[in-house]
């Protein structure tokens, strides 16, 4: 089993940048699909950013497409969120997780495919 632990939030002013980190311990990164979701209070937990396990499919929220970019360090058994262009919707706790390359992942948005989960980082972004 895999526990994940989020770091690199923060506070910052619109138009800049973050870069938050998510260490894996338990198992190697390379055994598993990763994705990054955010939720915000009374909403629900939305999709950010993906990659297979493989790095074969990322795929990008629409309102973060051009400005984050989702990247794995396998040897360092860490996944990486670079946000640049930030706004102030970008504003909500951030968390990462983790399925198995051994599961069949038809949608990386949904959140009810991943198995594992960080505690999550909060990122604000102020006007």
């Amino acid at each position: 089993q895999v526990q994940l632990v989020e770091s690199g939030g923060g506070l910052v002013q619109a138009g800049g940048s973050l870069r938050l980190s998510c260490v894996a311990s338990g198992s190697t990164l390379s055994s598993y699909t990763m994705g990054w979701f955010r939720q915000v209070p009374g909403k629900e937990r939305e999709f950010v950013a993906a990659t297979t396990w493989s790095g074969g499919r990322i795929d990008y929220a629409d309102s973060v497409k051009g400005r984050f970019t989702i990247s794995r360090d396998n040897a360092k058994n860490t996944l990486y969120l670079q946000m640049n262009s930030l706004k102030p919707e970008d504003t909500a706790v951030y968390f990462c997780a983790s399925v198995p390359k051994t599961k069949v992942v038809l949608n990386l948005r949904n959140p009810r495919g991943y198995d594992y989960w960080g505690q999550g980082t909060q990122v604000t972004v102020a006007a």
